[in-house]
Order: structure tokens, then C-alpha cells, then sequence
């Protein structure tokens, strides 16, 4: 892609007909207090307005658990799964209640989309989230996108919402994202050091090397850190949506493309959503070795990788499941969703398709990894 500047990221957020904006639980609540309703009025009154000016706006919101907290007697936010949930079960619906209220008096009503990060990775959900999200809009309802955590099955952390607002940007092909919390910026050092200095742009994943990212999360409400925020903001670049980062005080100011905060250009044009997944969010099960040919081969030329080009395999995966792709130095090269079994890879080395399926059958005369399923690892934060 050519150069992106500064300028031009500050312009296409300012003139984004779709924006994405995601706000911290750390900004709307506090364990003593509960919501905070003139930090949740302050955020409405911004949003109103900038649907007023004609621009469609989706917010995605953390602080369910948090705002659960005091009602259910809960003196901090427990870290066990099932008291996350129930905190959440409570905050939920008391969260939404005082958007509604705040909203009414923009004449702007509201929308709850309960969402999990599962629900975007796999397509049937994802399709039905889309249209949910895309039906909202044409009734000039906002949508209010929480993390489903009263009912979610892994860990629940803080730090899956910025992730999850990536992720609904992609999803609803929005033009830009707005990620707001209580840290005004990504800096140089922890903000207290005095050689601490602003980053006011990042045009691409490599310029992030020289930055040393450190965990900025508000004590006792919320348990992400600046880290989660970068990689949205990583995500989303990589998916050909402009971002900002910066403070909810500053939320008038990031809509308007000013000067303020983090930017982070696009760094490249929107992907499918199975790679986006696969570079920023799958776990993977085990990797697959290959020879300097075959990462010749898929880095340059675009091509799957076959079996001829393999040469080691780790760990325990079947069919299906996402991999990591790694050089004869171990250096990881790509990711993939691998068509063969750990255990039946080892007898499939270096054999090419044909003499794959001339010793084992038809059904093995395919890529070990398809092309349309492995996305190389300069897309990988």
C-alpha cells in the first residue's frame, strides 16, 4: 500500500461516515460508585451529536461487571468466572437502563447487542450479527455492543472488549475507530517518566518496535492495559479502518480528527474475517516446520503449503485447527488452518500432491494448508 500520513488518518476519521467508538469500564464506573452518570452523559451528548451531524455511530461498552458490583455487595471485582458473571447479570441491565435514559434526551434510542468474540469469528453468528447491527441502523437506532459476560465460558477479561470493538468495526465495515479509556495516549514510557513523550502516529506495525508498551489499566474496575488497546488498534488498521486512540474526555476532539491522542494508519485493505481471526485472536494448537523453499513459496509467490515443502510438526491438533507455521529456525512465518492431523503429518513430509494421494488416497491429494487459509505473519501484532 502507498504511504499513509498523519494527516490523512486524522481526515479519514474526521469524515467517517461509520464510526465504531468503544469506551472503558475504568471511564464510566468505579467500584465505590458505581456508574458514573455525568461521565455517562458527557459520552451520549458526543455521540448525539455526532449522528446529529449525519454520521451513523455504534458504541461498543465495557462496565457491566463493574457497574454490577455495588448493587450485588460486592466490595471489588472478584476473579472468579461465576461471580463475573453474576456482577455482570446485574450491571447488564442497569448499564442499558442509564444509556437510555442519558440517550433520551437526544431523542436517541438505544439498542443492546450482546456479542462475543466467538460470535464474529465463525459464520453463521457473524452473519447474524451483521444483519442485527445493519437493521438497527436503518431504524436510526444506535447500537450498544457489550461482551456477553454473563454467559461467557473462558476467562472474562477487560481487555476482550477493545478486541471485540476491532472486531465490530470489520464487521459492520465501518470507516473508522474510536477507542476511548482513561489514558490519553500511547507514549514513549509509563506517562510519569520525564523523557516520556506522546506517540501521535503509528503508519505501520513495524514503527511499534520502538515504543515500550506498558499496562495503563485503572486500578480495582478494570484488568486490560494499554497493551489490549494497541492491538486493536493493530487489528483494525490491519483490516483497513483507520483508528484513534485516546482519553474519554477527549471523545468531541477524536471524532473530529483533531490533534489529540494516537492515530494508526491503515496498513492494509480489509481482510476476511477468518484471517483477521487467525492473525490477531486464534489460539493456536501446534506448528508445522517448513524448508526455506516453501516459505519462499507462500511469502512471495502466494502459494498453500504443500507437504513437500514440511519438515517438522509439534503439538496435537486435528483437522481444522489453527497452526502456527514456523521457518527451519523456528521464526514464525504464518499462520494457517491446517487440513491433516498432527499425528498424520510426520509420513507426509516432503511428498508432493500427487504422491500423496497415489500412497494414502484422493482425499489426501490436497494442501497442507490452503492459501485461502493461512495469512503471513507481517499481519500478525
Amino acid at each position: 500500500m502507498s504511504e499513509v500520513t498523519l494527516g490523512a488518518t486524522r481526515e479519514a476519521v474526521r469524515r467517517a461516515k461509520r464510526v465504531v467508538v468503544k469506551i472503558g469500564s475504568s471511564s464510566l464506573t468505579s467500584v465505590a460508585g458505581g456508574l458514573n452518570r455525568d461521565h455517562l452523559r458527557a459520552l451520549t451528548t458526543a455521540l448525539a451529536q455526532h449522528r446529529a451531524a449525519g454520521h451513523e455511530v455504534i458504541l461498543v461498552s465495557s462496565g457491566a461487571i463493574a457497574a454490577g458490583l455495588e448493587p450485588a455487595g460486592l466490595p471489588k471485582r472478584p476473579k472468579d468466572l461465576a461471580t463475573q458473571q453474576a456482577a455482570a447479570g446485574v450491571g447488564q441491565g442497569l448499564l442499558m437502563a442509564a444509556y437510555t435514559t442519558v440517550l433520551r434526551e437526544h431523542a436517541v434510542v438505544p439498542g443492546q447487542v450482546l456479542l462475543t468474540a466467538d460470535d464474529l469469528i465463525r459464520r453463521t453468528q457473524y452473519r447474524n450479527a451483521q444483519r442485527a447491527i445493519e437493521r438497527l441502523l436503518a431504524l436510526g437506532v444506535m447500537p450498544i455492543v457489550n461482551e456477553n459476560d454473563a454467559v461467557a465460558t473462558h476467562e472474562i477479561r477487560f481487555g476482550d472488549n477493545d478486541r471485540l470493538a476491532a472486531l465490530v468495526a470489520h464487521l459492520t465495515h465501518a470507516d473508522a475507530l474510536v477507542l476511548l479509556s482513561d489514558v490519553d495516549a500511547l507514549y514513549t514510557a509509563p506517562p510519569g517518566d520525564p523523557d516520556s513523550r506522546r506517540v501521535d502516529f503509528v503508519p505501520d506495525q513495524d514503527a511499534l518496535a520502538a515504543y515500550g508498551i506498558g499496562g495503563t489499566g485503572a486500578a480495582g474496575t478494570g484488568t486490560g492495559g494499554m497493551l489490549t488497546k494497541v492491538q486493536a488498534a493493530t487489528m483494525a488498521a490491519d483490516s483497513g479502518i483507520p483508528t484513534v486512540l485516546t482519553a474519554a474526555d477527549n471523545v468531541y476532539r477524536a471524532l473530529a480528527g483533531e490533534d489529540i491522542g494516537t492515530y494508526f494508519a491503515v496498513t492494509h485493505r480489509r481482510r476476511q474475517t477468518r484471517l483477521l481471526w487467525l492473525a490477531h485472536l486464534a489460539q493456536t494448537l501446534g506448528s508445522i516446520r517448513i524448508d526455506d523453499g516453501a516459505v519462499r513459496a507462500i511469502s512471495r509467490r502466494g502459494t498453500s503449503l504443500l507437504a513437500a515443502g514440511v519438515s517438522g510438526v509439534d503439538g496435537e491438533f486435528e483437522a481444522g485447527d489453527p497452526v502456527d507455521v514456523r521457518d527451519s529456525e523456528g521464526r514464525l512465518v504464518a499462520r494457517g488452518l491446517v487440513n491433516f492431523a498432527a499425528h498424520e503429518l510426520p509420513d507426509m513430509f516432503g511428498l508432493s500432491t500427487d504422491e500423496l494421494g497415489r500412497r494414502f488416497g484422493d482425499d489426501y491429494r490436497k494442501e497442507i494448508i490452503h492459501r485461502n487459509d493461512l495469512v503471513l505473519t507481517d499481519a500478525v501484532f
